[in-house]
């Protein structure tokens, strides 16, 4: 969603009407993932896709079926919302719209509503998670409903409903959808379709499918070497945002670092201590530097969400940098949640090999892979 938002806030801020189509289930292969997501504004625009190519042309000319039947004054309204199926062999791909790759995905298209989205998109900039459940099956009157999921205060997540009227079709689903569901996919960062049991005597079940919005993960390089260069290069590419900090202002340049997002001139471990370290946050200490590496290990070290930290170092340099950690006050389960040395061994030896192992196994401990 975060790759499509800022062209759907800039085509409503243009009176253009818009819809959106998400991946909502995928079995076997598939060209995209759950999530995925394609706006389409009833003036012809485009963004993002759901399939690589596959299968947009069908989603665009469902879109804009809803754009038509839902715009105000329209002779025949229509559904404001569809849930479409795509699932073709090899062989039936040269007949038909479906995927050349075997599997099956569902895509949902609604009409966007801003308001819907409102608290989403806010939570979205701002670099917090988010969650949106959207019943997708069900009485009529209720497909195409949403609801924002946010943290609140005491740390768990509750439904948001400012624009839903407790007693409108389909409340008791999103009133009844426990926060406990809603703060154990956010915090996995799940998007999933969920059976709603009937709340009541007679009434449907219905299904909601949760997209979670976690921030933008991030990767804090400390030190502004050689290998910082392609680093932050690649991990721009992959949807990071860089941040690179050094105390060597002839190292720590725009000229040198074009792809990093932020620079700064400071001592890492009193730069670390400014930023918020959270799930979405990898740390690569690059210096090979005690001066440098040690307080800003400690500093990695010791705040317990960070997602991945790294450093550079020879197995020989990492035991004699663990003694200097231990004196530091950091236990040995805190020094195990280094990576080093750092990056998968893929037989690396340029500086954009090196980066590009680095990379690899920073995505591998954000999926979980070992």
């Amino acid at each position: 969603m975060r790759e499509v938002l800022d062209d759907i806030e800039r085509w409503s801020a243009e009176g253009k009407r818009v819809a959106l189509a998400r991946v909502v289930s995928v079995v076997g292969s598939a060209p995209r993932a759950v999530g995925a997501a394609l706006a389409i504004s009833d003036a012809g625009d485009i963004s993002g896709s759901v399939s690589g190519g596959c299968v947009e042309p069908d989603v665009i000319e469902e879109a804009q079926t809803i754009l038509r039947a839902t715009r105000p004054g329209a002779l025949s309204p229509g559904p404001r919302a569809k849930l479409l199926t795509y699932g073709v062999s090899e062989e039936e791909n040269f007949e038909r719209i479906g995927l050349s790759c075997g599997g099956e995905i569902q895509v949902f298209v609604q009409a966007f509503d801003p308001a819907d989205w409102r608290e989403v998109a806010q939570a979205i900039h701002a670099g917090q998670s988010a969650g949106l459940g959207t019943i997708i099956g069900g009485p009529a009157e209720w497909v195409g409903l949403n609801a924002a999921y946010l943290p609140s205060s005491q740390a768990t997540y509750a439904p948001l409903n400012s624009w839903h009227a407790p007693d409108a079709p389909g409340a008791e689903i999103f009133n009844e959808y426990t926060s406990a569901s809603a703060a154990r996919l956010l915090h996995e960062g799940a998007s999933e379709v969920m059976n709603i049991t009937p709340m009541r005597e007679g009434a449907e079940w219905s299904k909601m499918f949760f997209a979670s919005y976690l921030p933008q993960p991030t990767l804090i390089v400390i030190g502004a070497g050689h290998i910082t260069i392609p680093l932050t290069r690649i991990a721009k590419t992959v949807g990071y945002r860089t941040v690179v900090m050094d105390a060597r202002e002839a190292f720590a340049t725009r000229e040198r670092l074009p792809d990093a997002d932020e620079i700064i001139i400071a001592w890492p471990d009193e730069a670390l201590g400014t930023l918020p370290l959270n799930s979405a946050t990898a740390i690569a200490v690059l210096t090979h530097d005690d001066k440098f590496d040690v307080p800003a290990l400690t500093v990695a070290l010791t705040a317990p969400d960070v997602a991945y930290v790294g450093a550079i170092g020879s197995r020989g340099t990492r035991a004699k940098r663990d003694e200097r950690l231990r004196a530091a006050g950091i236990t040995d389960e805190q020094i195990a949640r280094i990576h080093g040395p750092i990056g998968l061994d893929i037989g690396a030896g340029s500086p954009e090999e090196i980066a590009l192992a680095i990379m690899a196994q920073i995505v591998a401990a954000r999926h979980g892979k070992a």
